[in-house]
């Protein structure tokens, strides 16, 4: 089956080479394939070895997971990690997170130990950011608030892409990764800016940093309905069952960067009472 998404394409693609790899090749069905049949000693053909394919259930089921593991590592860190060590621990947990991101988006197979991992590593992240703007920076409830907002707008995505009033359309695919692409660009020179000492407000108080913010919020919204065509076209591809956790986690990457952009804008709003 063709799909518009790279990334499945890609993931199809190996696990169709894993499948067909020795005497792994199935037909339709389920079917042995075109390849040759499976030998045994006796020279019979044997049973083709069992693939589970991938299925919503079971991306719902690690997405819990991972969320759990999230969560876990904050509580963790917001308690074990002292004041003064917490932006070192931001920032370390911020970078290791990028890469090991990046190694898991680009990757070819399916690694249920990185996509682990890299939860763990947010969830440390996610800690000492929540616990800043809590504790630190003065913020009380704003933690709470973001949470709540964060799975709102997710269960109403949800809804909205299961009854089909949003959905992923090849120009709509197109049109968001251009979009993302583009606001990470801009976060990225800004921070580099920052660097420098150069403000340039994107991510100030100020009106332009309320604007910027609504509008990740609201990108970042619109990403889970990539995320839940991808799992849609991973269950009719036939991917094997690993590949939830792959799925799984562009999940819980929407989840956090909506996350952090509500809790950045209600630190804003309650800054400004």
């Amino acid at each position: 089956m063709k799909t518009s998404n790279p990334v499945l394409s890609r993931l199809g693609q190996a696990a169709e080479r894993q499948g067909t790899a020795g005497y792994g090749a199935y037909g339709p069905a389920g079917q042995p394939g075109y390849g040759q049949p499976y030998p045994t000693a006796a020279g019979y053909p044997a049973a083709p070895p069992a693939v589970q394919p991938m299925t919503i259930d079971d991306v719902v089921v690690k997405t819990v997971v991972l969320l759990g593991i999230t969560g876990i590592s904050a509580a963790a860190a917001w308690n074990l990690v002292p004041d003064t060590m917490l932006r070192a621990a931001w920032i370390g947990a911020a970078m290791v997170g990028l890469v090991l991101g990046l190694i898991i988006s680009f990757s070819r197979v399916a690694n249920p130990a990185l996509v682990v991992t890299y939860a763990v590593v947010e969830g440390v992240f996610l800690g000492m950011v929540s616990k800043y703007f809590e504790n630190i920076a003065g913020y009380q409830g704003v933690v709470l608030q973001a949470v709540v907002a964060t799975f709102g707008v997710f269960f109403l995505m949800a809804i909205l892409y299961r009854a089909r009033v949003i959905r992923a359309k090849p120009k709509f695919v197109r049109g968001m990764i251009a979009v993302m692409a583009g606001l990470f660009a801009m976060m990225l020179i800004n921070f580099v800016l920052s660097i420098f000492g150069i403000n340039t407000g994107l991510r100030g108080n100020g009106a332009l940093g309320i604007i910027f913010s609504i509008v990740c919020i609201v990108v970042a919204s619109l990403s889970f309905i990539l995320s839940f065509a991808e799992v849609e076209e991973g269950v009719r591809m036939g991917l094997p069952q690993r590949y939830s956790w792959t799925a799984a986690f562009g999940i819980l990457v929407s989840l956090i960067w909506l996350y952090l952009e509500i809790l950045r804008l209600l630190s804003i709003l309650q800054g400004d009472d």
